[in-house]
């Protein structure tokens, strides 16, 4: 035991040739027990945990709610307005991906007035850009029979041109219908880049980078989290759009392979897409502990030197 420097009483310093005993794991505190609410929904009852959503209650029912700027990693945003449902009592139809479910509700999702906002909505939107990579919306149109050709055939937002100022992803702002999951999953619900906003008000709203410099200028850290929560191929790899300008792209020809990121020891989770032994892009799975859908700009683009021929020696 070590002495003081009167050498009258001992010290409790630590010896270097001995280990420090290790403290107790960390560990989360139990998650706070939450009441059970109950609610009506299309005149059948369901009861779900307080703080829980109408989404959340409808898809406990089975219930297949359209979404656009809805996910689950990401804060809801309210502005696609596509999963609005008729709250008795309430004056207007109320977003079912964030109002919270409050006890006695009785909600009806698939009622004339519903299915008239969502095909308005949708009609709106088809009208006003470019949905030609965004099978899902056309999808939602066929189930409410949506007609935007009755609007005209002219679209204002898809006079403008694709930016093409990287090698990793394009970005056509034709196909934009602002859901604001890009803007989200660019900060604080994913990355804290803030590379990208909202710029304008009105019909001049448009995504943007900080003062409009190009992408390479920006604070952009090229994690792709953009494209992987873009729900009409706005932002896209730059492979799927030059395989759909050479006409080549085809996904009924493509296979999926789980597998984990080998860049580090975080250990994500990879979703390899490949078309006729071809790398073409790079997912993760929403539902994932670990990335919840995001990644890193080696797990997302990260993968080309596995397509890199290898040197004859002989030079064959």
């Amino acid at each position: 035991m070590t002495q003081s420097p009167n050498n009258s009483q001992p010290l409790d310093a630590p010896r270097p040739t001995i280990p420090l005993p290790r403290g107790p794991v960390p560990q989360a505190p139990p998650e706070r027990e939450r009441r059970s609410i109950e609610i009506k929904i299309d005149g059948e009852s369901v009861a779900v945990a307080e703080g829980s959503t109408i989404l959340d209650a409808a898809k406990k029912l089975g219930i297949d709610t359209p979404t656009l700027c809805f996910l689950e990693s990401l804060s809801p945003v309210n502005v696609c307005r596509v999963c609005v449902v008729e709250l008795e009592g309430a004056r207007t139809l109320v977003p079912a991906c964030s109002r919270k479910v409050e006890p006695n509700m009785s909600i009806r999702t698939d009622s004339e007035r519903v299915r008239l906002s969502r095909r308005l909505v949708l009609e709106f939107l088809a009208s006003s850009v470019d949905l030609s990579t965004a099978p899902a919306v056309h999808a939602y149109m066929d189930r409410y029979d949506a007609h935007p050709e009755r609007f005209g055939s002219a679209r204002a937002t898809v006079a403008q041109p694709v930016i093409i100022d990287n090698e990793l992803y394009v970005r056509d702002y034709s196909k934009c219908v602002l859901c604001y999951k890009c803007v989200e999953a660019c900060g604080v619900d994913a990355q804290n880049t803030f590379a990208i906003a909202v710029a304008g008000r009105g019909f001049s709203a448009h995504i943007a980078t900080e003062f409009d410099v190009p992408l390479p200028d920006s604070a952009c850290v090229y994690c792709g989290n953009c494209i992987g929560v873009c729900p009409t191929g706005a932002l896209m790899f730059k492979v799927e759009y030059d395989m759909r300008q050479a006409g080549t792209w085809n996904e009924s020809r493509q296979t999926q392979t789980d597998t984990i990121c080998p860049y580090c020891g975080v250990g994500c989770d990879l979703t390899v897409h490949q078309q006729e032994g071809q790398i073409v892009g790079v997912t993760s799975p929403v539902d994932h502990s670990v990335t919840h859908g995001n990644l890193c700009i080696k797990g997302r683009f990260g993968w080309q030197f596995v397509q890199i021929q290898p040197v004859d020696p002989d030079g064959k």
